[in-house]
């Protein structure tokens, strides 16, 4: 909608700005009614930019109607997913909604972040590695915590040295209706700072160009997915999409399976920080 929206924004700048007849209606005289009806066919964004327009322009850009349509069909489940009674007030508006619920929220004890996406009304959801279940975690000969300012979550998991890798996950949640994919972000390599500068430690990078990672996901009406890769590009973090979904019933909360194996014992790998899983619209 980009040149169609840019062409319409350009005459109601021209128009609003100074008419040669100011006698004859503008734009500004449009019933806020008939503003509202083009509003529900732009995005957030556009709309933000025409409620600037004039007054019009402004009263119609807040009408519940435009904001209703901006929101899942389902936000009444997102909503008492997300938040508490405590932290979610009856008496907000449509827009203000829309604020809250594409706002990052914390969820399940802050091993989790969600919110509505801006451009297509769909939910995407955060997993840290902390939410995780990891096998040997709790072994510091194999796994440690690294504090670090590039998660979302100020920390990742970092694996030293392991025969048996197994990361796994699960996620419940009323996504709104259509296409979702999800991503592992791994690092090869362990990153810091030296001298103002980011550096990234890669000595106990290991055994991942010997046999093939394998991803898994499996959802809770039996879609499934699997997908194998080489982790590659020491130093750099890399998102590795391990499939797709569809939801389709909005009404009754998807839950999702999904796992990371290397489990060929005849070789060790390390080197490796776990950061996040995502799953957003596709």
């Amino acid at each position: 909608m980009g040149s169609g929206f840019s062409s319409f924004l350009l005459m109601c700048n021209s128009t609003t700005s100074a008419p040669v007849m100011p006698s004859e209606p503008g734009l500004g005289d449009l019933p806020e009614s008939v503003v509202g009806s083009v509003l529900v066919y732009l995005n957030p964004q556009e709309i933000c930019k025409l409620a600037s327009l004039n007054r019009a322009f402004r009263y119609a850009s807040s009408a519940e109607f435009v904001w209703e349509s901006k929101l899942p069909k389902n936000y009444d489940l997102f909503i008492s997913r997300v938040f508490d009674n405590n932290n979610f007030s009856s008496t907000l508006c449509k827009k203000e909604i829309y604020a809250r619920l594409s706002a990052p929220s914390s969820i399940d004890g802050g091993t989790k972040k969600v919110w509505l996406d801006k451009g297509t009304g769909k939910a995407c959801v955060l997993i840290s590695s902390n939410g995780l279940a990891i096998t040997g975690i709790d072994d510091r000969r194999y796994w440690s915590w690294i504090s670090t300012e590039e998660s979302r979550f100020r920390s990742v998991a970092y694996l030293h040295q392991i025969w048996w890798f197994e990361v796994d996950g699960e996620v419940e949640f009323p996504f709104p209706p259509g296409s979702y994919t999800l991503l592992f972000r791994l690092q090869l390599g362990r990153s810091g700072r030296r001298f103002g500068r980011r550096v990234c430690n890669s000595d106990q990078v290991h055994g991942w160009d010997i046999k093939p990672v394998k991803f898994q996901l499996s959802t809770s009406d039996g879609q499934k997915a699997t997908t194998q890769c080489y982790l590659t590009d020491p130093g750099k973090w890399n998102v590795y999409p391990v499939g797709d979904f569809v939801v389709e019933d909005s009404k009754v909360p998807m839950k999702i399976k999904f796992s990371m194996t290397q489990i060929d014992c005849t070789h060790t790998k390390g080197g490796l920080c776990v950061d996040s899983v995502l799953i957003c619209p596709k």
